[in-house]
């Protein structure tokens, strides 16, 4: 009985595909934050598209020289890993304690479906986010944390009052922000004090 050969290229083909078909698992991952209509809470695939859509359009208050191409797609992949790992709340100190071991096998696994060079491509972006030492990771990170706030605001508080997240909790997510772009760090100190100021935010 002959053998069928797979050529090489082939398996590449089959290995993105994939991956294709497991990140479609993202658009199930539920984040605690809802759209800024405030009809239903939003999806991990989502906020990846906003935040990555705001590289671009807030690219200009990027420190000078950001790549702006390399932040877009920081954005894409940053969190992948919640398809295995779930979304983050960041106000509760027992879900993020246990973030960092629970996604770094999730980037094992998932980074791993692809081609080895695709993969350890990904992995890089995903690891560059994670450790903030680039300003595009800076400024990455700083709109991850810009648009809940932003949804917040709008939302008149949002998941704040719900999950009994104090200014002070806030202010210093803001401190991210400033860090990658002090225009929107600023931007989002003045959402924060706003909010608190018509009762939607709690000192």
């Amino acid at each position: 009985m002959s053998r069928v050969t797979i050529a090489p290229e082939e398996d590449r083909l089959n290995a993105q595909i994939a991956f294709a078909i497991e990140i479609d698992k993202l658009k199930r991952v539920i984040r605690r934050n809802h759209l800024i209509d405030g009809s239903r809470r939003e999806n991990s695939a989502e906020h990846s598209w906003y935040v990555g859509t705001l590289a671009m359009v807030l690219g200009e208050h990027a420190p000078p020289g950001t790549d702006l191409q390399r932040v877009v797609a920081l954005l894409l992949v940053h969190d992948l890993v919640e398809i295995d790992a779930g979304d983050t709340f960041i106000y509760d100190p027992v879900e993020v304690a246990a973030q960092a071991d629970a996604e770094k096998a999730a980037a094992e696994r998932i980074f791993g479906l692809l081609p080895g060079d695709q993969g350890e491509r990904l992995r890089e972006l995903w690891e560059e986010f994670e450790a903030r030492q680039t300003p595009e990771a800076r400024f990455a990170k700083a709109l991850d944390r810009f648009a809940p706030i932003l949804a917040n605001h709008h939302t008149e508080g949002g998941t704040w009052p719900l999950f009994k997240v104090k200014a002070s909790q806030v202010r210093e997510k803001v401190r991210i922000i400033e860090e990658g772009s002090p225009s929107l760090g600023a931007y989002a100190l003045e959402l924060v004090e706003l909010s608190v100021a018509r009762g939607h935010l709690s000192e």
